[in-house]
């Protein structure tokens, strides 16, 4: 997780959260999860998160399709 103030061609006046494993800009919900907010575990709680001692083995659910803005 990253904080950018532009990209995509736009600018914010305020960091927006930027998923540096998809490459796209998130909604707040993501942030926290990737933020460990509130209880939420990365490992559990985000379909984008890969944990580096899985292998092959991957947490996404490729029959979902990503919106532009997760």
């Amino acid at each position: 997780m990253a904080y950018r103030e532009e990209g995509d061609g736009r600018s914010f006046e305020t960091a927006r959260a930027f998923c540096t494993v998809t490459e796209s800009f998130v909604q707040p919900m993501r942030a926290d999860v990737c933020n460990a907010r509130y209880e939420l575990d990365p490992a559990a709680d985000c379909e984008f998160y890969v944990a580096p001692e899985s292998g092959s083995d991957s947490t996404a659910d490729e029959s979902e399709s990503p919106d532009a803005d997760r």
